[in-house]
């Protein structure tokens, strides 16, 4: 393996770039600007970036439709049988206030052959009658598996409506017997639902896939940068202008202004999509969660980009990028599955750890479960983790980058002279 003396120690001054006491002050500006320019004319961040935004609208457009789709039921009952007709007419009056709404329609049939030829014809989606032993209480039959929407709803209802012919019969008022009878539920944490299906939990899925997203595809791109450089050796004319640790600020800076810019376009896209759907009310929380995610994502990338510079670094040639960021995309794969699967005590503890944080924090925002310090000291422990991996990444892609002929380790590239 060969090494070759970074060139900013035998600088002399006819290499000065304008702007500071030896001309490399500013420098990580130009290499930033050039990795904004670079990137913001390449076709296929473009391409990909109008992609995201059609399918972020398409995503709230199927929202927007799901929150004014009705579902519309025709249930076959006899009108002698007066708890099925109430029962019923209950569904619709419940239904009408849900969302999305759910209606019912009574069709009256004479008798079992009627309802049966109902279903056959199309006429009629259910058929809602006594069982044979009253004992057995009720049947829903239907021309295949009845919906389970009108199942669970006319199930309730039936029930409350049997309860209350009993009730009747037996002296005494439906609300009597009840008493005492509600289930309400509670959180314990004192926050809202975060199950899976619920907004929540659909928030931090989404939080979790524009970080790993916007992390995978612009780290992924600075590595390439880095490899490319390096292989054609064009790092070695650029180091004679820049010192090389400004070389790496402005690679880190100029990818994390594209990754974060292109979060915000994809973030704003949602935003104003979720305000034609049944997310309307939620509108003020969920903004506030995602400006703390921006903020997040834009700590949390940096110590990001600094790791996949290194990996661009430590190879030699850009097959070996695969090997040399593998580690650091392993983890960004386990923050993904962790972070929106995490619920309860678990995501808060991960609200607080680096990296994790970026999705779990923002999305505990908009729960309503976090003091108003918790999303400032868990932002202060990424900022300090960002420096630090900075530092870190700073010293082993001084280290390596100069080095041909192979990969390099970073134990190697930790300890090379630079």
């Amino acid at each position: 393996m060969s090494t070759l003396t970074a060139p900013e120690r035998t600088r002399t001054p006819e290499h000065a770039l304008p702007g500071g006491d030896d001309g490399t002050r500013h420098a990580w500006v130009l290499v930033m600007t050039r990795e904004i320019v670079a990137r913001a004319m390449n076709k296929s961040f473009l391409a990909s970036l109008a992609v995201s935004v059609v399918i972020v609208a398409a995503m709230c457009g199927f929202f927007a439709w799901q929150s004014t789709k009705t579902e519309s039921f025709t249930v076959a009952v006899s009108p002698q049988d007066a708890v099925a007709v109430a029962a019923v007419q209950a569904v619709d009056a419940t239904g009408a206030e849900q969302d999305p709404q759910v209606r019912a329609e009574v069709l009256d049939v004479a008798d079992d052959e009627a309802a049966l030829a109902a279903l056959e014809d199309g006429e009629a989606d259910a058929w809602l009658r006594p069982a044979d032993d009253p004992a057995d209480g009720w049947v829903l039959a239907g021309d295949g598996e009845p919906s389970t929407t009108l199942t669970a709803m006319l199930s309730a209802a039936v029930s409350d409506g049997v309860l209350a012919r009993n009730a009747e019969a037996a002296g005494t008022s439906w609300e009597s017997l009840s008493t005492g009878s509600t289930l309400t539920t509670q959180v314990v944490e004192g926050g809202v639902d975060s199950g899976p299906g619920s907004a929540v939990w659909v928030i931090g899925f989404v939080f979790a896939l524009l970080f790993f997203a916007g992390a995978m595809g612009s780290g992924a791109m600075i590595a390439s940068s880095v490899v490319e450089e390096k292989q054609s050796r064009l790092v070695e004319i650029l180091a004679v202008a820049v010192p090389l640790r400004q070389l790496l600020a402005g690679k880190i800076l100029g990818n994390s202004v594209i990754a974060l810019g292109q979060n915000v376009i994809l973030a704003a896209v949602g935003l104003v999509g979720l305000s034609f759907t049944s997310l309307t009310m939620q509108l003020p929380a969920l903004s506030a969660s995602v400006l703390w995610f921006v903020a997040f994502f834009a700590v949390g990338f940096v110590a990001v980009a600094a790791v996949f510079a290194v990996g661009g670094a430590l190879a030699s040639r850009a097959e070996d990028v695969g090997s040399t960021t593998s580690p650091i995309m392993m983890v960004l794969m386990v923050v993904y599955f962790a972070t929106f699967m995490a619920e309860g005590q678990l995501r808060t503890v991960l609200s607080f750890v680096p990296l994790t944080n970026v999705v779990t924090m923002p999305t505990r925002v908009m729960t309503g479960q976090t003091a108003w310090w918790e999303p400032l000291v868990s932002l202060a422990v990424l900022a300090a983790t960002a420096v630090l991996a900075v530092v870190v990444c700073e010293r082993a892609y001084r280290g390596a980058l100069m080095q041909t002929g192979g990969r390099v380790s970073w134990r190697r590239a930790l300890t090379a002279e630079a």
